[in-house]
């Protein structure tokens, strides 16, 4: 195991993989350099001279400038480094080729197909309302039929959301139900109304389009008469009977969907977990399934490299839009947008927004993009795929489960115990978190930093992902956190 690490040739600074304590001597590309204050791990040490404005070069490409002048030795975070980043930006096209030389392994996983054709990883009992002012009714439905079942696939998703919304607000919350409707993991769906909501349940319902009537069923609290709770209970006793019968089947990788996803990042995340994530992300788009990545915000500084990735000029073009109008969103606001770094993340060692995007944007490998989606969208290409999303967790991990990806595989150096509604698999970027932290963490990346190789570790990745997809739980499942949450831009009503 190294004690320090020069990610790409052409940086002018190395991350420490242990603590540096001031007065050490490193040796670094044939040079001896100083230490000049103790330096956590995780953090970035300078191997040259910095004058005032001076590029910080890091995974090959600037992750701001310096703020002042910094001898050789220092230790560089974000009181030293400032981003780059400002407003919007006109791109180029330059396509890259991409040739990954990956085999069709033909792995196979078993999951539980639908009516229509889809498959989901799980099969469980949702209940969604359509609006938050009955989200006393459907935990207390979902309470009494667990205890009646002893069963723990039963869920209910409480929101705040479906009335008092206006425009773009209200449309999100729809489309997000929508979604979480027709999703496969679900083998059976209550949908439990009040009535006199924005989200009107039967707009709702020819909202959804195709659904299978024998597995979606819909109460309207106000129109129940009696008691909400024992009418809502009888029909979800029949749906929960109904999915019962259902039983996993052999299907091919390619069919499995999988959301890319980071929060409570440090600096070990674009060297270990986050690399990690996309080693498998390539792995799956070989087998001609798919991955998606999200937190736009978290693409600044780094969009050029995924706009170059793009199959085709359209898609190049919607991905600039993508980009364009997240930060014009900031700047609506009257945000920069450049100030994205949490108070955790700069612990960790993350000083600026480039330097969080260019080891973030590592989740999804070197597959060529071959979608482009709105938030709230639903996969229509399989391969990579970008989607629109905030970098919030919870926000951007139910956007991901939203479009149809079966699971989120969450990369963390910080920690954090959350589950949206599919699994959610934490994968730790260093192994103290791994840890302290065995029921948050499912997996640990740490062991890269630690000195096993990359390969090796993907293998065993693999292998933890189908065991995902074949049924095994992850910590949010052994938990019983599962949480929804809709991104809100207006007013409230």
């Amino acid at each position: 195991m190294t004690d320090i690490l020069k990610i790409n040739p052409a940086d002018n600074v190395v991350v420490a993989i242990q603590p540096q304590s001031k007065g050490s001597v490193l040796s670094i590309d044939g040079r001896q350099i100083t230490v000049l204050e103790d330096v956590p791990a995780g953090h970035k040490i300078a191997i040259k001279d910095f004058s005032e404005g001076e590029n910080i070069i890091k995974y090959g490409f600037p992750i701001g400038h310096a703020r002042e002048a910094k001898k050789a030795g220092s230790w560089m975070n974000e009181h030293n480094i400032k981003t780059n980043l400002a407003g919007l930006l006109s791109y180029e096209y330059h396509p890259q080729q991409v040739v990954l030389n990956i085999a069709d392994e033909h792995r196979t996983f078993k999951g539980y197909r639908r009516k229509n054709g889809d498959v989901g990883i799980r099969n469980e009992f949702w209940i969604v309302p359509t609006v938050g002012c009955v989200n006393g009714i459907i935990e207390k439905i979902a309470e009494r039929l667990r205890a009646e079942t002893g069963a723990d696939n039963i869920f209910a998703f409480p929101h705040n959301y479906g009335c008092s919304q206006l425009g773009d607000d209200h449309e999100n919350t729809k489309i997000i139900l929508r979604d979480m409707v027709l999703h496969p993991n679900a083998g059976a769906v209550l949908v439990v109304g009040l009535g006199c909501e924005n989200n009107q349940p039967d707009v709702f319902e020819q909202f959804l389009g195709e659904y299978d009537h024998e597995r979606v069923r819909f109460m309207v609290s106000q129109k129940v008469e009696g008691d909400e709770v024992e009418e809502g209970l009888k029909i979800a006793r029949e749906l929960y009977s109904l999915m019962q019968q259902d039983e996993r089947v052999e299907v091919p990788v390619s069919e499995l969907r999988v959301g890319l996803k980071c929060g409570g990042s440090d600096g070990f995340s674009g060297i270990t977990a986050n690399p990690l994530l996309g080693t498998l992300s390539d792995w799956l788009v070989a087998q001609g399934g798919t991955t998606v990545l999200t937190e736009v915000p978290e693409m600044f500084g780094a969009e050029t490299i995924l706009m170059n990735r793009c199959a085709d000029k359209e898609l190049f073009d919607q991905t600039v839009s993508l980009i364009n109008d997240f930060k014009d969103y900031f700047l609506s606001h009257g945000e920069p947008v450049g100030e994205n770094p949490s108070p955790g993340n700069k612990a960790g060692g993350i000083s600026t927004l480039e330097d969080k995007a260019l080891g973030c944007t590592q989740k999804c490998g070197k597959s060529l993009v071959r979608g482009v989606m709105p938030y709230g969208g639903r996969l229509q290409n399989k391969g990579l795929n970008l989607l629109s999303a905030p970098g919030n967790d919870l926000v951007a991990s139910t956007a991901l489960a939203s479009c149809g990806c079966h699971m989120v595989l969450f990369t963390t150096g910080r920690g954090t115990p959350f589950g949206t509604y599919v699994p959610t698999a934490k994968i730790s970027t260093n192994s103290g978190l791994f840890n302290r932290k065995p029921k948050w963490i499912d997996f640990n990346a740490g062991v890269i930093a630690d000195g096993e190789p990359m390969e090796q570790v993907t293998r065993r990745f693999i292998d933890f992902v189908l065991d995902i997809a074949n049924g095994a739980p992850t910590n949010n499942e052994k938990n019983g956190y599962h949480e929804i949450a809709i991104f809100k831009n207006g007013v409230t009503l």
